[in-house]
């Protein structure tokens, strides 16, 4: 009794290309990035408050008039309002996705790849 046929086998041809570019790119940025040299890490000044510099940069206070240590808030401010657009327009997504029709189905999602529409357009099945 033989196994042979039940055995899996390897199928070369061009369809191994796109994951030998794969191996080869991350190859290359893994020399790249074990290779590179990095600067001494600068930290903030000690007792800076990151939190109340974010706040203060978001409301625009004058920092000069306190007396805590305050770093430069405004780039934490950017990333802040940043991903709080990409939260919105997640949850935006989320419920444009859950939300049903009249009929019980699920709208703005083409869930069947679009065959009702294509099958309305040609004015039956194939």
């Amino acid at each position: 009794m033989s196994d042979a046929g039940s055995r899996p086998r390897l199928k070369l041809g061009g369809h191994l290309l796109p994951g030998l570019a794969a191996v080869a790119l991350f190859a290359v940025l893994a020399i790249v990035f074990l290779q590179a040299s990095f600067g001494e890490p600068a930290g903030f000044p000690e007792g800076a408050s990151i939190t109340a510099s974010i706040g203060y940069a978001m409301f625009n206070v004058d920092t000069g008039i306190l007396s805590e240590t305050v770093v430069s808030g405004e780039g934490f401010v950017v990333a802040f309002i940043l991903i709080a657009i990409v939260l919105d327009v997640a949850i935006d997504g989320a419920v444009f996705l859950a939300k049903r029709e009249e009929d019980g189905r699920i709208g703005g999602v083409l869930a069947d790849g679009g065959r009702e529409i294509r099958d309305a357009l040609r004015g039956g099945d194939d």
